[in-house]
């Protein structure tokens, strides 16, 4: 008990550390992007494949691992998996910093580097919340869950702040950072992280579900990213004959995969957790708030850096730090609520915090809907503040309440289930309000182009030609990455004031949009916390019975794979 006692602690500061870490490296890239493609001497209004893959990338390999991860850390130990993957962080964070050459080699080493990062991350993510639920007693376990959690979305918010920073003295910090805190925890975790959780060497890997998850979810991310891309004299690519190919082999297997885990022994992905009402809708719950964060986040940062703050005087190269700065009125209200919510939940139950803290997020969309382009920062700050409040209620309970619920064999796999999920959200969110923004400026964006030009004295064949010269997709990331298209084509429109007041109104059409898409997600996850059931987690020993009890079906009809290729060897559940 001793021992416990002082290593719950030890558990929660190095995974706090590391997904801290991973979370982080995440976002730091978002708002360094005009800095990285500078140093690597790349035009990115003509290389969106580089900019969306340095982008997506991460979050991609990430989210398509972390089932799999988890699952193997069920069979080997989640403590050494999770060492594993601090260690290939590292070195993924010390090659993305000493990436040597620059143009289209520099950028594809990039992304190259930024996927080994993404190695380290799924093993990260898919462990530390299983170390923790493992280490801490239950009465505890919501407040220790709450603070990892923070640290995630913590990371992230902080992640812009430090890009912001570093990007200003070089882009190569933005990576480095994560170098020395890497060796350090990963020292630390190889050191004084212990195996206190239940173990079972004598499962299998699941090979058939492993391809036909990790490939149709490959493919399916891999085709919304370049669904994003112009295709012909479309603005957006989902008529390109590869992203349709690639979307409908990647669903179809995904419509195959629950099919092909009732049909093994040992699945990767335990669908019978899925019977607990606690964890399914605790999955479903976090799955949408993730899509309504991950996408806010995003179309925050454009509307700062491309039009808010040129508006007020800031200037293009300083617009990737101070729109960090402006963001953390959130970050401060999650880091408030966090803890408190993961620690009353612990006493009160999971239900009543995650869904209020849905409905204020769902407030919060509603508010920033109403905001003019140029608006005053004190009440955006405050509906920022009030946004990171109600998300630092919401994830905090639900986690414990996801991972409470299921038995601590199962953990790792959890686990990995949730993370997948929640990462799979905000890719998914990404894609779906570009896809809202892009489509909005396709209709506006001509219009406004060519009223501000004609207002500007641009003669009007002139100002025809450029505003439907300018693509949806090239005119949405010049405003991200705080470029100004006009003044190279029309000498005469100089400054930082015309392109930001032309694409505004337009923006901001599309962009009500978009909030109005995560309010209604918000809503949605407010009644999935609502119905997860009771105030603790459903009985971890009836669960069990279950899992076992469909395991050993499960073998009297299916032949495990030393059985097939031997008639008279006993099954895994006769071995177990």
């Amino acid at each position: 008990m001793v021992f416990l006692l002082e290593y719950k602690w030890v558990a929660l500061s190095n995974t706090t550390i590391g997904t801290l870490m991973a979370s982080l490296d995440g976002t730091i890239v978002l708002i360094s992007l005009p800095a990285i493609f500078r140093g690597i001497q790349i035009d990115p209004l003509s290389s969106f494949q580089y900019l969306l893959w340095i982008l997506f990338g991460y979050s991609v390999v990430t989210a398509t691992l972390l089932v799999t991860f988890g699952r193997i850390s069920d069979i080997f130990g989640r403590v050494k998996l999770y060492n594993l993957g601090f260690a290939i962080f590292t070195v993924g964070s010390t090659l993305c910093y000493v990436t040597p050459n620059t143009g289209d080699m520099g950028a594809i080493e990039l992304i190259s580097f930024r996927i080994v990062q993404g190695v380290g991350a799924a093993f990260l993510f898919s462990n530390s919340a299983a170390i923790i639920t493992d280490a801490f007693p239950e009465n505890e376990r919501g407040q220790a869950l709450g603070i990892n959690m923070v640290a995630v979305l913590a990371g992230s918010l902080i992640g812009l702040v430090g890009g912001g920073i570093l990007a200003t003295f070089d882009w190569r910090y933005v990576f480095l950072v994560s170098v020395p805190v890497g060796i350090f925890g990963t020292v630390w975790s190889y050191w004084k992280l212990k195996e206190v959780g239940t173990i079972r060497r004598d499962q299998h890997l699941d090979l058939w579900g492993n391809v036909t998850f990790g490939v149709g979810l490959t493919l399916i991310l891999i085709g919304v990213t370049y669904g994003l891309m112009p295709y012909g004299n479309s603005s957006m690519g989902w008529s390109d004959p590869w992203v349709i190919t690639s979307l409908a082999i990647g669903a179809s297997l995904l419509a195959a995969f629950p099919l092909v885990e009732t049909r093994v022994v040992e699945p990767m992905f335990r669908l019978e957790l899925f019977k607990i009402r606690m964890f399914s809708a605790g999955n479903f719950a976090g799955l949408l708030a993730s899509i309504g964060r991950g996408g806010v986040q995003i179309m925050l940062i454009i509307l700062l850096q491309g039009i808010w703050l040129p508006l007020h005087g800031y200037s293009y190269n300083s617009t990737p730090f101070w729109s960090g700065i402006y963001l953390t009125p959130m970050l401060v209200g999650f880091v408030i609520m966090g803890p408190l919510s993961g620690r009353f939940a612990d006493r009160h139950g999971a239900r009543l915090f995650a869904t209020l803290g849905m409905i204020i997020t769902a407030g919060t969309f509603f508010a920033l809907s109403l905001l003019p382009y140029n608006f005053a920062f004190l009440p955006f700050a405050v509906i920022l503040f009030i946004m990171g409040l109600g998300g630092g209620m919401f994830v905090s309970p639900n986690t414990a309440s996801v991972m409470s619920s299921v038995p601590r064999e199962h953990r790792g796999v959890a686990s990995g289930m949730r993370a997948t999920l929640q990462n799979i959200g905000q890719t998914i969110s990404l894609a779906i309000f570009f896809t809202i923004i892009i489509t909005g400026l396709s209709s506006n964006l001509p219009g406004a182009l060519f009223s501000a030009l004609t207002k500007a004295g641009i003669p009007s064949a002139t100002a025809s030609s450029l505003s439907n010269g300018i693509s949806p997709t090239g005119a949405l990331f010049a405003t991200f990455l705080g470029y100004n298209p006009l003044p190279q084509a029309v000498p005469s429109i100089v400054g930082n004031l015309f392109f930001p007041n032309a694409i505004a109104p337009a923006f901001m059409s599309a962009l009500q949009d978009a909030f109005y898409i995560g309010a209604v997600l918000s809503i949605v996850a407010a009644l999935a916390s609502f119905l997860r059931g009771g105030v603790s987690g459903a009985p971890s020993e009836r669960v069990a019975a279950e899992v076992v009890s469909s395991q050993k079906a499960k073998a009297q009809f299916i032949p495990t794979q030393d059985s097939a290729s031997n008639p008279a060897a006993p099954n895994s559940a006769e071995r177990r």
